[in-house]
């Protein structure tokens, strides 16, 4: 069963599908293909978070100050490596030239398009998680003594400090899972259509909602397999990242008509 909406323009808005477990599976292998057939290219884009994730911790090292200021940037320059995975797995779709120019150029493009404004919504989400997850902190520990965290550790070992683990654990995953929402087909939904970012996040949160189970099941997997590639410092991503990406373009393809 689809669903489909009018524009006020009267453009038809993508027609939001039902996928299941399956597409999911399908899309990770079709994943894995397109990063086999095109290794240079998800070397390069991967390379954009995994240089930008220790850029973080040098450049910030010890300065709070330091790290919110060099992550502010991140969100900003990562849409437009995703959509050079999303770039190449289109043109293998549609059989076109796989080519430097021509996909660094899509990228580049970008930056006059809808990409940069999706680039900005997630700087002040980001921004507005930050606040809340130092309020959160505040809340719990505002009055322990604490010299530093690695110097405070046996503060987070008491009821208040497992709580406010426990609760910046709940609260992080509901932030991220929404964040998800927006942007999961939002992303590809830009470069591959003529579509404001709007429509594209509304679009997306709709396929979401119509699609929770399974949306769940990929947001997790995304996570883990995230969260494990960090392991082996960041180099897991290499791998990890554009296999999702190339994923992330084919369940798309699936979940819009």
């Amino acid at each position: 069963m689809t669903s489909t909406e009018t524009l006020s323009g009267g453009a038809e808005q993508p027609v939001v599908q039902n996928v299941s477990v399956a597409d999911v599976s399908a899309s990770l292998r079709a994943g894995l293909r397109d990063f086999r057939r095109a290794p240079q290219f998800g070397l390069f884009f991967s390379a954009v978070y995994v240089v930008g994730g220790f850029l973080m911790i040098w450049v910030g090292a010890g300065h709070v100050t330091w790290v919110l200021a060099t992550s502010l940037g991140f969100p900003l320059v990562a849409p437009f490596a995703a959509a050079g995975l999303y770039e190449v797995s289109r043109r293998m779709e549609a059989g076109e030239p796989l080519e430097w120019r021509g996909v660094l150029g899509i990228v580049w493009n970008e930056r006059t398009r809808q990409l940069p404004w999706l680039g900005a919504i997630i700087v002040i989400y980001f921004l507005f998680w930050t606040f809340l997850a130092h309020m959160i902190f505040a809340l719990f520990m505002g009055l322990s003594q604490m010299i530093n965290v690695t110097q405070s550790l046996d503060a987070f070992l008491t009821l208040n400090g497992l709580t406010m683990i426990a609760v910046e654990l709940a609260v992080g995953a509901v932030f991220a899972f929404l964040l998800f929402a927006m942007t999961v087909v939002s992303l590809p939904l830009v470069l591959h259509r003529e579509v404001d970012f709007v429509t594209a996040m509304l679009t997306s949160i709709k396929t979401v909602r119509e699609n929770l189970f399974v949306m769940l099941i990929w947001a997790s997997l995304i996570a883990v397999l995230s969260l494990l590639a960090l392991l082996p410092w960041f180099l897991g991503l290499m791998v990890v990242l554009p296999i999702l990406g190339h994923a992330t373009w084919h369940l798309y393809r699936r979940a819009l008509a």
